[in-house]
């Protein structure tokens, strides 16, 4: 299976602060990626550096082995991208902006584009500046998948939607990814969405990676391990401590196991769930920062 995003020792610096430092990954094609953090980790500096729109201060990111910023034309008709501000044209009708994107994308899919907007009750005739910041966002999401692009790079794409339009929109990427074999990088804040539809997961924090898997093998790896406080018998196992924390008598200890647990009987194992995962790597980041400066 071929790389879609491969980034080597990537880092930008804005200034005296790294908003990423010493990121170095690949993820692989046909798969929808979850990429999770807090706000101002790095993620919309990441996928702004995958299609071009920032150059990196040191390191390389290419899409399918081509650098966006040596190889614009190859690799932007390749890639679907939706900022999370959702900069479209306000002067122009929805019927107008979905022909900017006709003209401009000589694989758009015209069937899917207009049957997306008329399924959304978007009226043609109306102006992108009237319209709501939802309304704005599944126009720009149209524009993405329309042009039935290898490879899409969401920036939280329904940040803005009510549960009903986000669930749709969620069914509508799955079908996509499923249709066309497109690979979906999906940037989001929005936890209990992730496992449904994603296949690997790519965490964020301080500007660097904290965490990177197929969910499947993440969750299979991961164990909360729950007894008395004493570290003698927990330090008898091979694993890295993500997080802890302490309930009366005893300790929650969130382990990455690096072999295969075996505990004493004041012990028990529970399996967490993608959600406990993650916010175990954010907070261990949180309680342990990097600090990155120049």
């Amino acid at each position: 299976m071929s790389a879609v995003l491969e980034a080597k020792n990537l880092g930008k610096r804005f200034g005296a602060h790294w908003a990423l430092r010493n990121c170095t990954f690949s993820l692989q094609a046909g798969q929808i990626t979850a990429l999770v953090g807090p706000n101002g980790s790095g993620k919309s500096t990441l996928l702004e550096l995958a299609v071009g729109l920032l150059s990196p201060t040191e390191g390389s990111i290419e899409i399918f082995g081509s650098s966006p910023l040596k190889n614009p034309p190859d690799v932007l008709q390749r890639v679907g991208f939706t900022a999370q501000e959702h900069p479209l044209f306000g002067g122009f009708s929805v019927a107008e902006m979905l022909r900017f994107g006709k003209n401009l994308n000589p694989r758009w899919d015209d069937e899917f584009a207009n049957a997306r907007v008329a399924q959304l009750g978007l009226p043609l005739n109306k102006k992108i500046g009237k319209l709501s910041g939802g309304q704005r966002a599944q126009i720009a999401l149209i524009l993405s998948l329309a042009k039935r692009p290898d490879v899409v790079l969401l920036d939280e794409p329904v940040a803005s939607f009510d549960p009903l339009a986000r669930r749709e929109f969620l069914q509508t990427l799955m079908v996509t990814a499923a249709e066309t074999s497109a690979s979906i990088v999906l940037s989001s804040h929005t936890l209990e969405d992730l496992e449904r539809v994603c296949d690997s997961i790519l965490v964020i924090a301080d500007g660097t990676i904290q965490l990177i898997g197929e969910i499947e093998s993440v969750l299979a790896s991961h164990r909360y391990v729950v007894g008395p406080p004493e570290e003698e018998v927990l330090s008898s196992i091979v694993h890295t401590v993500i997080s802890r924390s302490r309930t009366g008598r005893q300790v929650a200890t969130l382990v990455n196991l690096e072999a295969p647990l075996v505990l004493g009987d004041s012990w028990s194992v529970y399996e967490p769930s993608l959600e406990d995962v993650i916010l175990g790597y954010l907070e261990r980041s949180r309680n342990n920062p990097i600090g990155i400066t120049a």
